[in-house]
């Protein structure tokens, strides 16, 4: 299943994108894509249902975040080789672990805001991760069965504030609208080899990132076993990545967003976002 919420920001309606990229609406079936919805019997209910017997939505409505009332938005840092390189950082030994505060979350398309006196806004296309059964203590053997589905992150991320100025990065990562999720929950059963995307992202027409999960350094059991010996994980918790390399601090000179420019980045089978960048 694609799965994927609509609608105004805040009023977002649960739906489905059937077989000819038709969306559909789901609310009379689930209140959201949130929390009980994730769980393994929850997504076997939605499962079952006949898409064709959905009410079509019609128009091209905004799309908000793919899942809804996120408890935790966790990132796993530099988990593509390449990508340390790039940054000047050695290969992790264990991944490296921080978070993404709630508030940043928006919409695929949702405009992205550099923060007041940024001068190292960045980006990052990830994999996203969604729990779907929640659990501490997970088996790398058992963690496939946690997973509710994958969707596109861009984990933007303002570099002075990540890397300059003091030691911990979540500084430079949470601001508001640097999560963009979406556009749509896609279930494992709709992925022939999570472990072999092609990624990609633009800024305006022109490719800087183009990857594959094939280069990852922590598969994604590993990155569940890990995470769970510290924290419990809640269906509707988002777990990102890692990015491959592309990044504006890898380029030589580096380059950052200064406003203005259109970002388009996609995963393959996960769908395509599109923002614009905009100074606050």
């Amino acid at each position: 299943m694609k799965l994927l919420r609509y609608g105004p920001k805040g009023q977002e309606k649960p739906g489905l994108l059937d077989d000819s990229g038709r969306l559909r609406d789901l609310s009379a079936h689930v209140e959201d894509l949130a929390g009980a919805a994730l769980e393994p019997e929850g997504l076997a209910r939605l499962a079952a249902l006949d898409p064709a017997s959905l009410p079509p939505v019609s128009g091209a409505p905004r799309l908000g975040p793919c899942v809804g009332r996120v408890g935790k938005f966790i990132c796993i840092g530099l988990n593509y080789a390449d990508h340390a390189a790039e940054s000047g950082m050695p290969v992790p030994a264990e991944p490296v672990v921080f978070n993404k505060w709630t508030s940043a979350i928006c919409g695929p398309d949702d405009d992205v805001e550099i923060p007041p006196g940024s001068v190292k806004t960045d980006w990052e296309v990830e994999l996203g991760v969604i729990i779907g059964k929640g659990g501490k203590y997970i088996p790398e053997s058992e963690a496939p069965a946690h997973v509710a589905g994958y969707c596109v992150v861009n984990d933007v991320s303002e570099r002075e504030w990540q890397l300059e100025r003091g030691a911990t990065w979540d500084k430079g990562k949470g601001f508001d609208s640097f999560g963009p999720l979406g556009p749509w929950l896609v279930t494992p059963d709709e992925i022939p080899d999570v472990d072999d995307l092609g990624m990609w992202l633009e800024i305006d027409g022109k490719r800087y990132q183009n990857g594959s999960t094939r280069t990852m350094i922590f598969r994604i059991p590993q990155i569940i076993a890990y995470v769970s010996r510290f924290l419990s994980l809640q269906p509707g918790d988002v777990i990102s990545t890692g990015t491959p390399p592309g990044v504006g601090l890898g380029q030589k000179p580096p380059v950052y967003l200064k406003g203005g420019e259109t970002m388009r980045l996609g995963i393959d089978g996960l769908g395509v976002q599109t923002q614009k960048v905009v100074r606050t």
